[in-house]
């Protein structure tokens, strides 16, 4: 067969595929050795050209890549394994471009104390109904008596 008789390169892929039959999908070697024991006078990028279009076919949704294998979505495919540790949150593409600021962003720090003396002035003389304040009583300073140079 010439070059211009080849089917296209899709179909070939197809027929590799489902020529070799193997329960876990067929992996691009196998593929790629298909073809060329199926097809002569291959182009000489072939192996340029089939890698593009398994890339294509798999972004496409006509074949599925499961580790590092082929297979025809539909087919009796082993769910893909899910990687070890907590998945993603899915993205809602919407959510980012609709939240807009209310106000400038608020300022690094501790916010400042409300200096309100009326309050200051109540948390201090609150006091029991004994009269005394509350919590424990302060030191009383010993008074220090001062003798007098008479004797008695």
């Amino acid at each position: 067969m010439a070059s211009d008789e080849l089917p296209p390169y899709p179909q070939m892929i197809m027929e590799a595929i489902d020529g070799l039959k193997q329960a876990g999908g067929v992996d691009k070697s196998s593929i790629s050795e298909y073809i060329e024991s199926n097809y002569e006078e291959l182009p000489a990028d072939h192996a340029d050209l089939l890698t593009t279009h398994l890339t294509k076919m798999k972004e496409s949704g006509e074949l599925l890549l499961v580790d590092d294998n082929y297979l025809k979505p539909g087919s009796n495919a082993p769910p893909a394994k899910r990687g070890r540790g907590r998945p993603p949150k899915p993205k809602d593409p919407l959510a980012p471009a609709t939240t807009v600021p209310a106000g400038p962003p608020r300022p690094r720090g501790r916010p400042p104390s409300s200096n309100t003396p009326s309050d200051a002035k109540k948390a201090k003389t609150s006091t029991s109904s004994t009269g005394r304040p509350r919590g424990r009583p302060r030191k009383v300073k010993p008074q220090q008596h001062v003798e007098t140079g008479v004797e008695a």
